[in-house]
């Protein structure tokens, strides 16, 4: 009879692990490892050490900032007295909430659109492909420039409308030619067999492409929706009514003009609220979902942004 040897069973590599080093790479020396841990953990404070003061300072009273003079880097007691009066309603709540819309909105119509034109664009020899395709490379090159823009928005009739705040700035030639690199990547294969099923264009695209192409699309609907929340400079030039403004151009005017919205002023005046502690709150505000929505999208950066930039 043959002996049976057991093997011992192979262990399991941790998630969060560094991965196999190639045999030909030397093991790091200790100076190098220490040197690498002193470098990003100074990244790491010169970004988190100024994000940690603007909370703080948020969620001080005007006691504590009284007595810091100003900017708060050692919390003396939380109150959350800023973010209720600047959620109660008023002209910052209002200002997040018009945020919220075009930002939701602005993304969908500009993920329908790139996605549509990516796709085409990725079916070599389809009709016009060549020439499309350069025309949305002028683009990246050569532009009408600031003054003809805002005279064909007014022509249009989109001054003083949300609309002004969408169709200037809604397609990214770049977001689109990393949209079609990635569709080129994937095999011919699937779509002949289910053109030969009887599948059209959009029933490919919404069946096969699209699910295949998830952290492609997860990273470009970051890229764009980040830049519909951050924008400011469209509400600056095209919309008038102040009512209209979204959170970025408030925040803006409050800190420029060092002073509270309007609806703030009574608490101030007795002493329970801060200008300061107004502005920061309004800063972490505009900053949170940003940062909630990245850790998320983090993990399929690397294949969505690489894969479909260096196929392109």
């Amino acid at each position: 009879m043959t002996a049976v040897i057991d093997k011992p069973p192979v262990p399991q590599r941790s998630r969060w692990a560094a991965p196999p080093r190639p045999t030909w790479e030397e093991e790091p020396s200790k100076a190098g490892v220490a040197g690498k841990g002193l470098v990003l953990g100074l990244a790491c404070f010169a970004i988190l050490f100024p994000l940690w003061i603007v909370v703080v300072t948020s969620l001080s009273s005007r006691k504590t900032i009284d007595e810091a003079g100003g900017l708060v880097m050692i919390p003396k007691g939380i109150t959350f007295i800023a973010y209720k009066e600047l959620l109660s309603g008023g002209q910052v709540t209002r200002a997040a909430i018009i945020s919220v819309l075009i930002t939701l909105v602005g993304t969908l119509f500009s993920m329908a659109v790139s996605v549509l034109c990516a796709y085409g664009l990725s079916r070599v020899g389809s009709l016009g492909h060549r020439w499309l395709l350069m025309l949305l490379l002028a683009t990246m090159f050569f532009s009408a420039g600031l003054i003809p823009t805002y005279l064909l928005v007014q022509s249009l009739g989109l001054t003083d409308s949300y609309l002004a705040l969408i169709l200037p700035s809604a397609i990214s030639v770049f977001n689109i030619l990393v949209l079609r690199g990635f569709f080129m990547g994937i095999s011919q294969e699937l779509t002949d067999s289910a053109r030969i099923d009887g599948a059209g264009d959009f029933r490919i695209l919404w069946q096969i492409v699209m699910p295949l192409s998830r952290a492609v699309l997860a990273v470009i609907t970051l890229f764009y929706a980040v830049g519909y929340w951050s924008a400011w400079f469209n509400a600056s030039l095209y919309l008038n009514d102040q009512d209209m403004m979204p959170l970025q151009n408030v925040m803006i005017q409050l800190v420029q003009k060092q002073e509270a919205p309007v609806g703030l002023g009574q608490a101030i005046k007795t002493g329970e609220l801060s200008g300061l502690a107004v502005q920061m709150a309004v800063m972490v505000m505009a900053l949170l979902p940003v940062a909630v929505l990245s850790p998320f999208v983090q993990r399929h950066f690397k294949k969505g942004m690489l894969t479909g930039a260096v196929k392109g």
